[in-house]
């Protein structure tokens, strides 16, 4: 599924359709160069869930957890990540069995510890905006890329 937001507006309204579509739980890995707005998309899910607060990319402390009275939510930015081991000195295996929705920004730099993705999102920068591809990972993932194109009315 591709999916191109014009502006950051309709960016955060994707990120909103897809928390919903999600049902408000899985992995979600987020994948793109700096700037693609790879913390923008997940602002849109936190504003879903009923956060109203900042949305900043953990990229010191690794993990942002949020608590909110819809769902947990954990986002991950994995970009300053030495070695995948460090994740299991956060208490990140917790974090990722719990039934949460969990949104990984630079997965790569977690490869070979991190679960398998519900739903892989690779963003990049276009003209226009952004250009957004959506591939699921799992019957969970499948379920909410189909839920998602209804509610962005996408044809694909």
């Amino acid at each position: 599924m591709t999916l191109e937001p014009g502006d950051e507006a309709a960016q955060v309204a994707i990120g909103h359709q897809l928390a919903e579509a999600l049902e408000y739980r899985g992995i979600v890995y987020l994948n793109g160069e700096l700037g693609a707005g790879k913390t923008t998309l997940a602002r849109g899910v936190l504003r879903a869930l009923g956060h109203d607060g900042a949305v900043k990319s953990p990229t010191y402390t690794l993990v942002e957890p949020y608590d909110l009275d819809t769902a947990r939510v954990y986002h991950f930015d994995l970009y300053r990540l030495g070695d995948p081991e460090e994740l299991e000195f956060l208490g990140a295996r917790d974090m990722l069995a719990d039934e949460a929705l969990t949104l990984v920004e630079w997965p790569v730099r977690g490869e070979g510890w991190l679960p398998a993705a519900d739903v892989v999102i690779t963003l990049s920068l276009i003209d226009k905006g952004r250009h957004l591809v959506l591939e699921a990972g799992s019957d969970h993932g499948v379920q909410a890329l189909q839920r998602l194109a209804v509610l962005t009315r996408d044809p694909s």
